[in-house]
């Protein structure tokens, strides 16, 4: 049976997730705080870690950041409100696995449980391999990245917009070089499936592809992670372990979030990187390395390195081409071709025939903000197809958030429906006014979340998914005292 540990403060939630997953086969252990969680974490051992992101004695991100030092194999889902989707983005950055949003449904949870168990599955698979090739012939040159080896998200979409189209000639245009490259992007908005798309296109793309996430590493773990160790090299060192390194020998190493990496990590990387040779941690034997190194960052490296916070010699060792991935909310154009990609990925997992989406759905994604970009959209999905049981998913399935956002009118006509225009003899003051509406629904959406929150703009703000300025921007424009 696989063993799943539940850290929850509230503990009809305990009880809640431990009855459903119970009656599906899994061994499951409870903990109403982070301390509990952590020493079950060593009793236990689980299989997967589900954490509510605020509890009494620790939040999401020290618990997390607890796990993954203590067991960094572990998948780890953070149960959180909506209205915490940023703080739930910002985990990921962390090493999170996923993310579920409250209110719980048992057959959502289920879905992503297995989902992170069979990822968690193949990525042990990928290492026991290369150790299994390693032990068969240290010296003979391998043929890695295959199928069970790649690192990666299959059927990432890249679109047909004019930023697609951009997109799409950066990679071609650096894909069959050895260049290294930097991706800015934010969170949730594809860089690994960018990099993965790179390696694709390259002439390495027999080989590896392995993938790192420099944030869900503590600085501990970090050097062994990237060069592997000996047997015995220092305490806890059971057995000898590759590195990333090794494993994408040939291939390709797309470090993620690498700013995260601690000034002692930096210094070893760019020695690799000069050298293209390492030695594990504990070993004396050199490797030699013939890897392309991606990178990727939510924050602009060069930035760091003028704060000290980043090497800058290492800054322009990866600087010799960069990719600047934009957020979903400037790929409007673009956007109902990933939801559609997504629903169809969603009705595969969950048996389901959903068609499409009602048109209110289409105009509540075209205004919504997308904090968590493609990530968000894909859990938002996941969720309203399983909550759906016509042919179309109706504006009731979405997030409180979504379904009340300002609206904008994005919806088009109905096939039938005739083009609203003023006729001879109408009165002006009769045609609809969409600047008016448009105005009218703001002005009521702001009055209504700023009284629920006792008029505090920065929880209003949060609420709305806009920053504070431009809150007040609008409720100056609109003439709210």
């Amino acid at each position: 049976m696989r063993k799943i540990l539940v850290i929850d403060d509230e503990i009809d939630i305990c009880m809640l997730l431990k009855r459903f997953l119970t009656k599906k086969d899994f061994l499951v252990e409870t903990a109403q705080s982070g301390r509990k969680g952590l020493q079950l974490l060593e009793d236990f051992e689980p299989d997967i870690v589900m954490t509510d992101f605020r509890l009494g004695d620790s939040t999401g991100t020290d618990l997390l950041v607890s796990i993954k030092s203590r067991s960094p194999q572990i998948p780890v889902l953070i149960i959180t409100g909506y209205s915490d989707i940023k703080d739930a983005v910002n985990v990921m950055k962390l090493g999170a696995y996923d993310y579920i949003t409250k209110p719980l449904f048992p057959e959502e949870i289920l879905v992503t449980v297995n989902k992170a168990l069979e990822d968690a599955d193949k990525q042990k698979l990928s290492q026991t391999q290369v150790v299994q090739e390693k032990a068969a012939d240290e010296d003979a040159p391998k043929q890695r990245g295959k199928a069970t080896r790649a690192s990666f998200k299959p059927g990432y979409i890249m679109g047909k917009g004019a930023l697609a189209q951009q997109l799409f000639k950066q990679i071609d245009l650096v894909a069959p070089t050895n260049y290294s490259v930097i991706i800015y992007g934010e969170s949730g908005s594809g860089k690994e499936a960018i990099a993965h798309e790179i390696h694709n296109r390259s002439n390495r793309r027999d080989q590896a592809f392995v993938a790192m996430d420099c944030g869900a590493i503590s600085k501990e773990l970090a050097g062994s992670e990237l060069f592997g160790h000996e047997k015995g090299s220092f305490t806890g060192a059971l057995n000898t372990k590759l590195g990333h390194f090794e494993m994408a020998n040939g291939g390709t190493l797309f470090l993620d979030e690498v700013a995260n990496l601690s000034y002692e990590v930096q210094v070893a990387l760019l020695r690799v990187v000069q050298e293209r040779k390492m030695r594990r941690i504990g070993g004396n034997k050199e490797i030699e390395l013939d890897v392309r190194i991606i990178v990727a960052s939510n924050e602009k490296l060069y930035e760091a390195a003028r704060k000290k916070r980043f090497r800058e010699d290492l800054y322009y060792r990866f600087n010799e081409f960069t990719i600047d991935l934009p957020p979903l909310r400037e790929r409007k154009d673009d956007l109902m071709l990933f939801a559609e990609a997504f629903l169809e990925e969603t009705n595969k997992e969950l048996g389901k025939n959903v068609k499409g989406y009602a048109r209110e759905v289409i105009n509540d994604f075209m205004n919504y903000g997308w904090p968590g970009n493609l990530r968000e959209l894909k859990n938002v999905i996941k969720r309203a197809t399983l909550l759906t049981d016509g042919d179309f998913i109706e504006e009731k399935a979405l997030p409180f958030e979504i379904a009340n956002y300002p609206k904008l009118a994005y919806l088009e006509p109905e096939p039938d429906e005739e083009e609203l225009s003023p006729q001879a003899g109408d009165n002006e003051s009769d045609v609809p006014n969409l600047k008016l509406a448009v105005n009218e629904a703001e002005y009521e959406m702001i009055m209504k979340v700023l009284k629920q929150v006792n008029f505090n703009k920065s929880k209003a703000a949060r609420i709305l998914n806009i920053d504070r300025k431009t809150l007040y921007n609008k409720m100056k424009q609109l003439d709210m005292q």
